[in-house]
């Protein structure tokens, strides 16, 4: 078993607060950014950043279905942390500027891994398939925010 990393960043136009507030409103704006890869999105607790606790399906493969009950923190300005409760499984998204209006938005996928071969494909191959996925949501974020 080992580490599992998947990391996607974009340059957004916008300014990183309103760009963060965005991405911390899961009451509202988050549902909108979500691909055709999340399904059965619900808020259980907060809706906003820290203290949001949130419920989607991420199918990541037409096979790979994960149930994910995340808990979101902040530990630092621009930065929220999804843990996973059902796996080990954490995403961070981090927001800085990037220039006049614009900003750099880091989104890092881990996980601890199966072993064996099947630990070698996953290692290989997931790590792309989330970077697509979250590619898209990037795509979305920046559509959204600079509507």
């Amino acid at each position: 078993m080992g580490q599992v990393e998947a990391t996607t960043e974009r340059i957004v136009t916008g300014k990183p607060e309103d760009v963060f507030d965005a991405l911390a409103d899961y009451s509202d704006t988050r549902a909108k950014l979500l691909t055709e890869h999340f399904s059965e999105y619900e808020v259980r607790e907060g809706g906003d950043g820290e203290g949001t606790l949130v419920h989607w399906k991420l199918q990541a493969t037409s096979k790979r279905v994960r149930d994910c009950l995340l808990e979101v923190t902040e530990p630092t300005d621009g930065q929220l942390v999804e843990k996973d409760r059902n796996s080990s499984m954490v995403t961070t998204w981090t927001v800085t500027p990037a220039g006049e209006g614009r900003s750099r938005v880091v989104v890092t996928t881990t996980w601890t891994g199966a072993g064996g071969i099947g630990g070698f494909f996953e290692r290989t191959f997931a790590p792309k398939g989330l970077g697509r996925i979250y590619d898209a949501l990037l795509a979305n974020l920046a559509a959204e925010v600079e509507k």
